[in-house]
């Protein structure tokens, strides 16, 4: 594991920070990311770790090419979606309302917890917006952790808990196919276990890794102990405080460390809204001691 210096300050010539709350969100000013060099790149990813969740705005040369170019600079690249969305670049994940089998996010989630190693980054751009409404929340699963109560660490930290996409995209699955994921093309969604609490690879921290969007029920436990578990985490994750809300605007791009946080998407527009998103591989989660499942 190797531990970032995730406050340094920025080498990049202009670069500059604007914290939107003391643990979660950033707006990086004075950046034109369609042209950012590997410094550059490097200055987002330390951002990224310390702030979990970066917005930049007025990226109105920002278009696919710049957005697979940027995530080969900040990792590498996965597949759009190992089972949804369709478009000419493998890698773009086209999330399009007025697609008749879109899956609408307005639920908290992590991206891809469904696999074994979920991506560890996604970044987000606005392609159409509604005229209002769309907004995207993030949970800040590290502060979360962070905030429990000592008994409730310690029971946590030894839990694995079983993310199942079924949920979500098993019948889209059977009846389209999926997708290249790790190397292979998805046929099926076999329930994956991953530690209820994540020790991010990077900077060694804490963090919750369950989401109602894909977390089926905690391993080992009762059903009616796996609720309450479950039920206590979600809302203590989703406490204001833990929380940041980003409203949309032409031009805006959004990268967020996808080991650290959860995130809801607003179903309250009815006008189309178009993002492009990619992300970017990761690691199999591990718990605490290094925990996860065999």
């Amino acid at each position: 594991m190797t531990l970032l210096a995730t406050h340094a300050p920025a080498t990049t010539p202009g670069l500059r920070i604007e914290r939107l709350g003391p643990a979660l969100g950033a707006v990086i000013h004075g950046i034109d990311l369609a042209s950012i060099d590997e410094i550059a790149a490097f200055d987002i990813r330390r951002a990224l770790l310390a702030h979990k969740v970066l917005f930049f705005r007025d990226q109105h040369a920002f278009d696919d090419d710049a957005q697979v170019r940027l995530g080969n600079l900040l990792g590498e690249l996965t597949p759009g979606h190992p089972v949804g969305g369709n478009h000419e670049r493998r890698e773009i994940y086209n999330i399009d309302s007025s697609d008749p089998e879109f899956s609408f996010s307005d639920v908290w989630h992590t991206d891809v917890t469904f696999m074994k190693q979920p991506p560890a980054i996604s970044i987000l751009r606005a392609v159409t917006l509604p005229p209002y409404g769309g907004d995207t929340s993030w949970a800040d699963s590290q502060a979360a952790y962070d905030s429990l109560s000592a008994p409730f660490k310690v029971l946590a930290d030894q839990l694995l808990a079983v993310h199942d996409g079924n949920r979500e995209w098993g019948a889209f699955l059977k009846k389209n196919g999926g997708h290249e994921w790790e190397g292979e093309i998805v046929t099926e969604l076999p329930a994956v276990e991953h530690p209820v609490v994540r020790v991010h690879p990077e900077t060694g921290r804490r963090g919750l890794f369950v989401n109602p969007g894909f977390t089926s029920h905690v391993s080992g436990v009762s059903d009616a102990e796996s609720r309450a578990i479950l039920d206590a985490l979600y809302a203590h994750l989703t406490q204001p405080e833990h929380t940041i809300r980003h409203r949309w605007a032409p031009g805006d791009v959004g990268i967020w460390d996808n080991r650290a946080t959860s995130h809801y998407a607003n179903r309250d527009y009815t006008n189309t809204r178009v993002m492009h998103r990619v992300t970017l591989r990761g690691d199999e989660p591990r718990g605490v001691d290094g925990l996860r499942a065999q």
